[in-house]
């Protein structure tokens, strides 16, 4: 995946079939689709793909048992089935996880083992593992350091997890291998149209140099997630909105503060939701909350009321008890629910299920859904595209294909798991060129050779790209990926051609960035 042939392609290519506006899980997938089925695809996306919510994710492949408690069975069924083809597909990126609800109610284990087991019911052959009830005993031993006090037993079951950014990255690969142009940093500024009134492509801007371009297409795909009635609005300057951002928001703890390979769910917390407490990259991932928000942003803020809340939950169930201090790195992402109808309308009411709108101008629009569920939203949408377009009706092939980096055998407990396939070549690359063996700071297992493979072969243009999303540092330690900026950005702009004033700016922006990222600055 490199971008100088991407904007290449762009250059020479005269008509697209498929143009999608936006490089998140919904955009990636759609382009990993059409581009499969044999459509000329071309993606745009405004900053750095999965820049946004697809990489603020709780880190789960998951049926939802919230949406079975509210009824949503049709999506629990589909997400359930997605979850399995992901794990099928993506197995380096993926695991299956024990998670466990500590019950301190008789009834309560009584209710979640029967749900729980209609839950396994739904995954059908594609179930990861049997839910169970467990003694007080083994709900200890699966969670270390939970409270023991009027602990009356828990419920074992099984969903996925995997690294959302890491995905959304491989997808984009993936695309590309089938022939699609995906370029990041670069933003859509307006719409093309024929006589008739109909989309005929898009005006952009390669946000790296100021250049911009005119790319026509058969059908254009509006897949911005929080950022869909921006574009809808390009189309129809009166159109309403449909989208309501709901922040999400978790925080990164030390592992000590739950030891063991299972994670914590807590299935009914003071707001309604469920709390998560989840390993992830040998940290603990806590969240989430579900807060409306009135404006969209690419880097939104937790708020204080949020962060006391994951907190104050936590320390009712945690025997070591999580404190402001012990926080190492917050981070917020926005989901991109239909907007609430009626007063008093709960965004955890809304259903996660996506929703495809065909405008009168022929713009396509996916609203709603979730990562699990990437792979089958892509798929209706090209199959509406393929509608709309009148273009051939070609099969999806993505639910038996594998994903970039695909590979059976990679260690989960090894650190560079999430590269896959691709750790052969981050290793042919240190043995070529020793310096890179180097490593970026200690405890950490990331070397110079991580940075550099960024630049070359996953089409990183920024220390936050490396930082962020490809080594995921800054979601996991934000003051570490603070102290290692400055070593990154002289990597990266020996790799870019970049100069001195480059690497200043890019260290002043990192660390700008990262106050969202610090407890510190709350």
């Amino acid at each position: 995946m490199n971008r100088k042939s991407s904007l290449l392609q762009l250059e020479t290519t005269t008509e697209w079939d498929v143009i999608i506006i936006g490089g998140g899980a919904t955009g990636l997938g759609a382009a990993m689709d059409a581009a499969s089925r044999g459509f000329k695809t071309l993606l745009t996306e405004q900053a750095d793909f999965a820049k946004g919510t697809s990489s603020k994710a709780t880190k789960l492949v998951h049926g939802g048992v919230r949406y079975m408690a509210q009824g949503d069975l049709g999506l629990v069924r589909e997400a359930c089935f997605e979850r399995g083809k992901l794990l099928q597909n993506a197995p380096h990126l993926t695991r299956n996880t024990s998670f466990v609800i500590p019950n301190y109610s008789w009834f309560d284990n009584i209710k979640y083992t029967v749900g729980l087991k209609f839950y396994d019911f739904l995954a059908g052959k594609l179930s990861l593992g049997k839910s169970r009830y467990i003694s007080v005993r083994h709900t200890l031993e699966k969670l270390p350091n939970i409270k023991k006090e009027g602990l009356k037993g828990g419920v074992e079951y099984h969903d996925g997890q995997f690294d959302d950014a890491r995905l959304a990255l491989n997808v984009a690969q993936t695309a590309a291998e089938k022939g699609a142009c995906v370029l990041n940093y670069f933003k859509v500024t307006g719409l093309l149209k024929g006589g008739n009134g109909k989309i005929t492509g898009i005006k952009a801007k390669d946000i790296e140099t100021g250049k911009e371009y005119e790319a026509k297409g058969k059908v254009v795909i509006n897949a911005t997630g929080v950022y869909v009635d921006n574009v809808l609005q390009m189309d129809k300057p009166n159109a309403p909105h449909f989208v309501r951002p709901s922040q999400g928001v978790h925080l990164t703890l030390d592992r000590s503060f739950l030891p063991g390979e299972a994670a914590l769910m807590i299935p009914k917390t003071d707001d309604g939701r469920v709390l998560f407490a989840v390993p992830w990259h040998n940290k603990l991932i806590v969240g989430t909350t579900d807060t409306l928000r009135e404006v969209p942003e690419l880097e939104p803020r937790a708020l204080e009321e949020e962060i006391n809340f994951i907190l104050n939950t936590a320390t009712r169930y945690l025997v070591k008890k999580p404190t402001r201090t012990d926080v190492l790195a917050v981070f917020a992402g926005l989901r991109p629910l239909a907007a609430p109808q009626g007063e008093g309308k709960s965004t955890k009411e809304i259903s996660r299920s996506h929703k495809i709108m065909v405008s009168d101008s022929g713009l396509i629009t996916i609203i709603g859904g979730k990562w699990t569920t990437f792979r089958r939203m892509a798929q209706d949408t090209i199959d509406k595209a393929i509608q709309v377009a009148s273009l051939p009706a070609n099969a999806c092939v993505t639910a038996d294909m594998p994903i970039h980096g695909y590979d059976t055998t990679v260690d989960h407990h090894n650190e560079m798991h999430v590269y896959g396939s691709d750790i052969r070549s981050l290793k042919a690359l240190e043995a070529a060129e020793p310096a890179l063996q180097a490593p970026l700071l200690d405890n950490y297992p990331f070397t110079l050779a991580n940075v550099v493979f960024a630049v070359r072969d996953e089409m990183a243009l920024h220390v936050e790209d490396v930082l962020s999303r490809r080594i995921r540092l800054l979601l996991l330690d934000s003051k570490a990926a603070v102290a290692i900026a400055p070593r990154v950005a002289a990597a990266m702009a020996a790799e870019l051609g970049k100069d001195e004033q480059w690497i200043e700016k890019e260290i002043k922006d990192f660390t700008e960035l990262a106050t969202k990222y610090e407890m510190e600055f709350f």
